[in-house]
């Protein structure tokens, strides 16, 4: 906190970037493989009242390897690792946080508890509500067995228990100069990370400098609530952003960057040419979201199948809240049509 009265006081240049300097030195990036299509993952070593480690990688051993060899290098060892901060809940952010012996904190979002700790109630929720979801959106068949596949993901992430949860306007334990900032939408368990001094923003996939993260359809988080809007909620994060003074931004894939807010407003700006592009398939008539998905990714559909439809029931979801669309229902089915 000393830091940050400093840096808003100072007018000396060179007391300012040394200011800096001492800020950005409690970052360190490690860059660790996955096996997933996205490529490398970041983790950020952040110094402090404890040394703690914001994502984990992936449960390889070739991302282990990688953790260790890039924590020697900056002279620590998995034994010196006191704490670990998730962004969110997904495989690539979490998997080795059960192999780093002296972690007696993992710190995340409550909705991140019943992946961490496999609640098995949890995941037969998961499946039944994907299984009424796409009986609903018109979708065949012959794609329900991909439901099994939850499970298989569970390989390549950690199992513990989060012992310390994080919302919004929370200071990160050991870290008081770090705000938590809920950015829901990529993952409902999504948080980022704000450092006051400088701005600097710990952003986990929800806003990535090459690519546009994929809101993903999950289950509400208790059975019979209202299921989440990944799309708006996306947004609704976005927007909140724009609220706050960003300097860099440490992403989970790809550069770090600057100039959040012009990259903010892109993103929002292309959602919603591409929901204009979903809007014109229904000059025609109604539409069921599968109908729109084998539009929407005539050459990805049968291989990205989850994310496919998570694109494509997020931009339905968006151009209803919008009052371009309405919806009815046929035999359990249901259709959208223009809202003229």
């Amino acid at each position: 906190m000393a830091i940050m009265l400093q840096y808003r006081k100072v007018n000396d240049h060179s007391v300012w970037r040394k200011c800096m300097k001492t800020l950005k030195d409690t970052i360190t990036q490690f860059t660790l493989p996955t096996p997933y299509a996205v490529g490398d993952v970041h983790v950020y070593l952040i110094k402090g009242d404890r040394l703690s480690l914001i994502d984990a990688g992936v449960k390889t051993e070739e991302c282990w390897k990688a953790l260790v060899e890039q924590l020697k290098e900056a002279g620590y060892q998995p034994e010196d690792i006191e704490q670990v901060i998730l962004t969110h809940h997904h495989p690539d952010h979490m998997g080795l946080v059960e192999r780093l012996p002296n972690v007696n904190t993992i710190a995340g979002h409550p909705n991140l508890k019943p992946w961490l700790e496999r609640e098995e109630e949890y995941f037969s929720h998961y499946e039944e509500f994907f299984k009424g979801m796409y009986k609903e959106s018109g979708v065949p068949e012959r794609f329900f067995p991909l439901l099994k596949g939850l499970r298989k993901t569970l390989k390549w992430t950690s199992e513990g228990k989060l012992t310390h949860e994080l919302t919004e306007g929370d200071r990160l334990p050991g870290h008081e100069e770090w705000v938590t900032i809920e950015t829901p939408g990529h993952a409902q368990s999504h948080l980022s990370f704000y450092r006051e001094g400088d701005g600097a923003l710990i952003g986990g996939d929800h806003l990535l400098s090459h690519i546009s993260s994929n809101p993903l359809l999950e289950p509400p988080h208790t059975k019979g609530e209202v299921r989440p809007r990944p799309l708006l909620d996306y947004r609704d994060s976005m927007e909140k952003l724009l609220k706050w003074e960003i300097g860099n931004v440490y992403p989970g894939h790809g550069d770090i960057f600057d100039r959040a807010h012009e990259l903010i407003q892109e993103r929002l700006k292309k959602q919603e040419q591409r929901a204009e592009k979903v809007f014109r398939m229904f000059s025609e008539g109604p539409l069921r979201a599968y109908d729109v998905c084998k539009r929407l990714f005539p050459k990805h559909i049968e291989n990205q199948f989850g994310l496919t439809m998570s694109e494509t029931i997020g931009q339905l979801d968006y151009l209803e809240s919008v009052g371009k669309l309405k919806v009815s229902y046929v035999d359990g089915e249901k259709f959208y049509q223009a809202n003229r």
